[in-house]
């Protein structure tokens, strides 16, 4: 298995069956658990870091083996496993929320994600030596993984404490689902008005992504006390609360929610992703400078690349699959409707998935569902103007579209993933097998935990409220001229594209703040003050040394449990 050079394979085991088997299992747990977290919460964390942690724990805490650039390639495994996650978390729920749930076959819509994975990665490989050779770009998630490899002695005791807060997170959610009890009604308890929402989600998973986002969740944490603490108080001032069909007032924190928050909530991710695409548009300039300038660059026939005819057999064989699953995803698409989609769905990640990569290079922020978003809209625009029924259309675009989001996770993924095998002196080639040997594995996963949550819990229910599939089939319904309140998303969608074009990515955290239930904005806002404390009065040494851990090891607990409870659930029914 390890193709690397004999001198470097004897000194530093690298790509081993070891490291495959590691980063295949730990990849699992972290597509599970990200992904889980993701349909709660509407955004998704990079499995890198963690990755990286558990790697320590098996591979030096119990198997004694001391290579960092074999840890590397075990979190590069892993992060290529959950890389499907956040492509198919945001796209594949939006089938179900469509009423299309029973409408589709899985089983090609898993290939095609795995072809899309495939394509992503093939697409990226040619760019490695552009974008982190010569050009250096700073990639800071990559960096933060290759600081975490270079502490070996700290590896160890971080993956323990990880460990041991999964232990107490599994037990705690263990607690709940067997009481019943999963919200803290405190605002009831103090007085406070019910339209104000003061009930607490009983979560140490939404304290541990809190945590781990740190500052960067602030902007989400205001979005839900702008929406409940300002405008809901505002609005009983002015005695201007909304009215139901019957003239009834609506002032009960659930109804306003879903009549007035929601809708500009979905209008803000839209208008903030879109804006993100228009932000991101300079780099398709400087991307296809960085293909014209890789072109030149012999990396075939360097040894520390993979040789570019398999890279050329990738992505036609890739092509081949995905125009496969477009062809088979509805009756009636037809040979040259699906291949046309393909066609586009390809050039698509081509381009986004070079745009993604230097994005979150220079950034370390990936626009990747305002480019689903679009790559989607245009599925659509193409299927329609075949002349396509609504219900094939929307399938045969989010089948297709779903391939694509896997593909734009993938390349940037990978791009991290590099950068920091280029710190830490490991072997591209090594990588970008590693790479290829985990993408295949996610999709398979994630498709299952997506139906055995639906089919326990529902998806898009107050449990599971995938927010980025809602804003997805809610921009699916109005393109298609379904009944949406426009006005509100219009309205929601001004607001989140100024909000992104004065920082990236502030109208899609702000309007996920306004979208999902407050009880979840509020026990995360305690995880972001957490690490605000943690930083100021520990230092930020402690907080990376033990805090993340901890918040990692909450998250796992609990997902693992919740979609273990939800498997039960389905196999008792």
């Amino acid at each position: 298995m390890n193709n690397a050079p004999p001198a470097v394979a004897r000194a530093y085991p690298e790509l081993t069956w070891v490291a495959l088997v590691t980063g295949w299992f730990i990849g699992a747990i972290i597509a599970v658990a990200i992904g889980y977290a993701a349909l709660i919460l509407g955004f998704s964390i990079e499995g890198s870091e963690l990755a990286a942690i558990l790697g320590f724990g098996i591979l030096r805490g119990m198997l004694r083996r001391k290579s960092i650039i074999e840890n590397n390639i075990v979190q590069t495994i892993a992060s290529g496993v959950n890389g499907a996650s956040s492509g198919m978390m945001f796209s594949v729920p939006a089938l179900f929320l469509l009423g299309f749930g029973d409408q589709f076959d899985p089983v090609i819509l898993t290939f095609g994600c795995i072809a899309g994975a495939f394509l992503g990665i093939a697409f990226i490989i040619p760019l490695r030596k552009h974008m982190i050779d010569y050009e250096r770009l700073t990639y800071p998630g990559g960096v933060a993984v290759a600081t975490i490899l270079k502490s070996p002695g700290a590896g160890v005791r971080k993956a323990v404490i990880l460990l041991a807060a999964a232990l107490v997170s599994a037990l705690v959610h263990f607690a709940t689902l067997k009481t019943g009890v999963s919200n803290w009604n405190l605002g009831a308890l103090i007085g406070m008005p019910e339209y104000m929402n003061g009930i607490w989600y009983l979560s140490l998973m939404t304290i541990g992504v809190g945590f781990i986002a740190g500052r960067g969740g602030i902007a989400f944490i205001i979005g839900g006390f702008v929406a409940y603490w300002f405008l809901s108080p505002m609005l009983s001032a002015m005695n201007a609360f909304p009215l139901d069909a019957a003239g009834q007032t609506i002032n009960q924190p659930g109804p306003l929610r879903l009549l007035l928050y929601r809708p500009l909530g979905i209008g803000m991710l839209i208008g903030g992703a879109v804006m993100g695409v228009i932000l991101a548009s300079p780099l398709i300039v400087s991307a296809v400078k960085s293909m014209q300038k890789a072109s030149q660059v012999t990396t075939g026939s360097s040894k520390d690349e993979m040789p570019i005819k398999l890279l050329y057999f990738a992505v036609i064989g890739a092509a081949v699959l995905l125009s496969f699953m477009a062809i088979k995803s509805v009756e009636t698409i037809g040979l040259a409707r699906g291949i046309g989609m393909a066609l586009l769905g390809t050039l698509w990640i081509w381009m986004a998935g070079i745009i993604l990569s230097e994005a979150i290079g220079r950034t370390n922020w990936s626009p990747l569902s305002g480019m689903t978003l679009v790559g989607i809209t245009l599925l659509i625009v193409l299927t329609q103007a075949f002349g396509m029924g609504r219900e094939e259309s929307i399938i045969a675009a989010l089948m297709v579209g779903a391939a694509m989001c896997v593909a734009m996770s993938q390349a940037t993924d990978l791009m991290l993933d590099l950068k920091t095998g280029y710190l830490v002196g490991a072997t591209p080639r090594m990588q970008q097998l590693g790479q290829f040997a985990g993408a295949w594995l996610g999709p398979i996963i994630v498709i299952g935990v997506v139906f055995v949550l639906n089919e326990s819990h529902g998806l898009g229910s107050e449990k599971l409220p995938a927010p980025q599939a809602q804003a997805l089939a809610s921009t699916i319904d109005g393109i298609m001229g379904g009944d949406v309140p426009t006005q509100k998303y219009i309205a929601g969608a001004v607001l989140g594209g100024i909000l992104s074009a004065v920082m990236g990515g502030l109208g899609i955290t702000v309007g996920l703040g306004f979208y999902l239930p407050f009880n979840i904005v509020l026990t995360y806002a305690l995880g972001t003050l957490g690490r605000e404390l943690s930083d100021r009065f520990r230092g930020k040494t402690w907080s990376e040394e033990v805090g993340i851990p901890v918040a990692a090891g909450l998250i796992v607990g609990e997902a693992l449990v919740g979609v273990g409870d939800a498997l039960r659930i389905v196999l008792a029914s």
